[in-house]
């Protein structure tokens, strides 16, 4: 019998949580908030791989930060939209395996959930340059992710690991970082949920005649700045009706 009766494999951060992947180096470094900002949103919006991003981080910082600072982080800035928390409960109970799947530092994921500052999840997909090598006491799985293209392959290993069917996957992300992801996610006839979605999001999706199967929370038009304030609005347990929907079988209008 199978361990799971689906999956959710979704992006972190400006999907799940306001944080930014970089945000803890700009809370202990905030003379390269402006440097790091210009490069998030360059591979974001598929300017340049993430393999070349991390490079250019990794090149100006002084060295990458100890557990003890990024817990400074945490404590000061650890947030996630509402209803989240909810959210992933809800999928454990439901035998619904929960992946985050995301360019974020695999060191923010060892201390979040080692420090139970969430439910925990299943497996995590994360960027492996910035990690701690202690093992967390958490129970998930951790595995790398180098390069963007790297998600739908992590989610598509999960899947085949736990025979977990095509229609019964969701997928969930916020930008053009997701692009691939949901390319991918489309191929297979995944559910494709859209979060907090970015203009590069959509434009890539309708580049390549890619359907989003849902939008939650705020969608931003062109130009539009980011407002917190906003995407604070949104209850994440209203993704629970879409979840348990997927994973029935039954598809409703976007």
């Amino acid at each position: 019998m199978n361990r799971y009766n689906g999956m959710i494999s979704s992006d972190w951060s400006q999907c799940l949580s306001p944080n930014g992947p970089f945000d803890p180096l700009m809370y202990l470094y905030p003379d390269l908030t402006p440097d790091l900002t210009l490069i998030f949103n360059a591979y974001t919006s598929n300017e340049i791989t993430l393999g070349r991003a991390i490079g250019q981080v990794s090149a100006m910082l002084p060295g990458w930060p100890s557990s003890d600072q990024l817990d400074l982080y945490l404590d000061a800035c650890f947030e996630t939209y509402v209803g989240v928390p909810e959210l992933i409960r809800w999928c454990r109970q439901n035998k619904i395996l929960f992946m985050v799947n995301t360019t974020g530092f695999a060191a923010y994921f060892q201390r979040v959930f080692s420090r139970r500052l969430l439910p925990s999840v299943d497996v995590v997909s994360a960027q492996s340059k910035w990690g701690f090598s202690k093992k967390s006491d958490a129970a998930m799985d951790l595995i790398e992710l180098q390069e963007i293209d790297d998600k739908p392959r992590n989610t598509a290993a999960i899947a085949r690991k736990f025979s977990i069917p095509d229609q019964r996957i969701i997928v969930m992300g916020d930008s053009g970082g997701d692009g691939p992801h949901f390319e991918w996610g489309a191929t297979i006839g995944a559910t494709l949920i859209g979060s907090m979605t970015k203009p590069s999001l959509r434009r890539y999706c309708s580049g390549r005649k890619i359907t989003i199967s849902h939008r939650v929370g705020h969608t931003y038009q062109t130009g539009e700045p980011v407002s917190t304030e906003k995407e604070r609005e949104y209850d994440f347990r209203s993704v629970i009706d879409i979840l348990a929907a997927a994973i029935a079988g039954k598809r409703s209008a976007p």
